[in-house]
């Protein structure tokens, strides 16, 4: 009776390290307006990765993702939901990626602090570097808008390993400060818009081009500005007090913030809407894809997750 004791006992034990040791998303989602759909769960879509970011959606709905990392951008396919690499070892560093109307990949090549332009093969031309003959910090992310095709750049400072060991980053900022950054079309000579910033982050504009956000890290607040028709800024406001890494928006206008309680949406007044954690430490970027545009993509940690919306995202 002893021995059947402690085999069960074994048994129970082992099935409830094995419970716990299982992959744990917290499904407690705050929707008060409805704009998930019915019964629809929080769903791992892929993992394995070292750190997931960057988030970018195609004309047909793929996402594009970085494992910054491991300096590769993989795509996940609308169609088909499978995993592939589309680059690999570019020396880039992907972090922050915006298609543009051309269907070209722009990214934050973090590696040597500069804006790369990719083809559909992942051929690469730097579109962007330097400001005033100094490195940049490292741009983090970027939008652009759908009007006039102008980039808005945010270029906080994340000390790398990866960077080269002659990288005079490592010593310190090489600009006096972390500012927001714009590249008007057809220009490679950036402008800074905003150099009363601490350390900006996420970044997105709304659909009209009319509009645009800016996230930080610190402090712990999110900005709206005015664009104006030269791609300057104006009449910045606290668009709501919290923190945020990464940014999308959908056809209502809501705007989609990422940090370390998952995914939080506040309408276009800087109410709170929604909210939906990962169960992931960080949760680094997110993005609305899939062929109806209506999957919530995220980016966090190692993994890739997936929530099906009732509102969609903007089609370009």
């Amino acid at each position: 009776m002893k021995k059947f004791t402690f085999i069960l006992a074994s048994v129970l034990f082992a099935l409830l390290f094995y419970a716990f040791n299982q992959p744990k998303i917290d499904n407690e989602i705050f929707d008060p307006t409805g704009i998930v759909v019915p019964n629809a769960k929080l769903e791992i879509l892929g993992e394995g990765y070292s750190f997931t970011e960057g988030p970018a959606v195609d004309k047909k709905g793929n996402i594009f993702f970085t494992d910054q990392p491991n300096d590769k951008i993989i795509q996940w396919s609308a169609k088909t939901k499978a995993f592939t690499i589309f680059s690999a070892n570019s020396g880039g560093r992907a972090n922050g990626m915006y298609f543009d109307a051309a269907g070209n990949l722009i990214t934050c090549a973090d590696m040597d602090g500069e804006i790369w332009r990719m083809d559909k093969k992942g051929n690469h031309k730097v579109i962007a570097k330097n400001y005033e003959g100094k490195i940049l910090n490292g741009p983090n992310d970027l939008w652009i808008n759908p009007k006039n095709g102008g980039i808005y750049i945010t270029d906080p400072r994340y000390k790398r390993d990866y960077w080269a060991a002659a990288d005079p980053r490592h010593l310190g900022m090489q600009q006096s400060g972390a500012y927001l950054y714009y590249l008007g079309p057809n220009s490679n000579t950036l402008k800074r818009l905003d150099e009363n910033l601490i350390e900006p982050n996420g970044i997105v504009g709304s659909p009209d081009g009319k509009k645009l956000y800016v996230g930080n890290i610190k402090p712990d607040i999110t900005y709206v500005y005015d664009i104006m028709q030269d791609g300057s800024l104006s009449n910045r406001q606290v668009f709501c007090k919290m923190k945020t890494d990464g940014m999308t928006i959908d056809e209502q206008g809501n705007v989609y913030l990422t940090n370390s309680l998952g995914v939080t949406a506040f309408n276009q007044k800087g109410e709170r809407i929604f909210n939906v954690p990962t169960g992931e430490g960080w949760t680094a970027n997110v993005v609305f894809g899939g062929e109806n545009r209506d999957l919530l993509f995220i980016t966090a940690m190692g993994r890739v997750f997936g929530l099906k919306m009732k509102v969609k995202g903007v089609v370009k």
